[in-house]
């Protein structure tokens, strides 16, 4: 199934799963642009969780738009990208996927008690980790009959992104 995926690849997982370090390395290897879905983000979504509340729902539509609206940009000018989104429900990736086939995920999967680690060393960003129930809570980790392929992030960077591109390549 990756094989498809010419349009984007969307690295989705929990915040603080590694998403833009993933993401970053990925492009680069591909040479893809990298779209980092945070910084789409409407400015009441950053202070809603900058104040240690979580999104909701209506929250998130716009912002799921605003990434979806990239990815057929993308699409329409032939010029395939990587992109960062936390992805955490179905019908979130159903709306960045658009019905199209050139658009797959890859999902960081990681333990809570590593990823509350790594939040905990993180700085100068909106997400607290106080919010990181509320992504565990909300995640639908992809199901067989989506364009997904999961990947555990106890390796480190370069190994997950030389796993990723392995998938690739079979």
């Amino acid at each position: 199934m990756p094989n498809h995926w010419g349009t984007a690849i969307v690295v989705m997982g929990v915040t603080g799963a590694g998403k833009s370090t993933i993401g970053a390395l990925l492009a680069e290897r591909l040479g893809r642009p990298l779209i980092e879905g945070d910084s789409l983000h409407p400015q009441a979504n950053i202070a809603k969780m900058s104040q240690g509340m979580p999104l909701d729902d209506d929250d998130r539509l716009p912002w799921l738009k605003a990434i979806a609206a990239r990815i057929d940009q993308a699409r329409k000018t032939n010029s395939p990208v990587v992109v960062t989104c936390s992805a955490l429900k179905r019908r979130y990736r159903d709306i960045l996927e658009d019905g199209h086939d050139g658009v797959g995920f890859v999902y960081l999967r990681g333990a809570k008690d590593l990823i509350a680690q790594r939040l905990a060393a993180r700085t100068n960003h909106f997400m607290p980790p106080g919010l990181l129930d509320s992504q565990f809570a909300a995640l639908q980790e992809p199901d067989d009959d989506e364009p997904s392929i999961v990947i555990a992030i106890d390796a480190s960077p370069g190994e997950i992104v030389r796993e990723i591109v392995g998938k690739f390549v079979r």
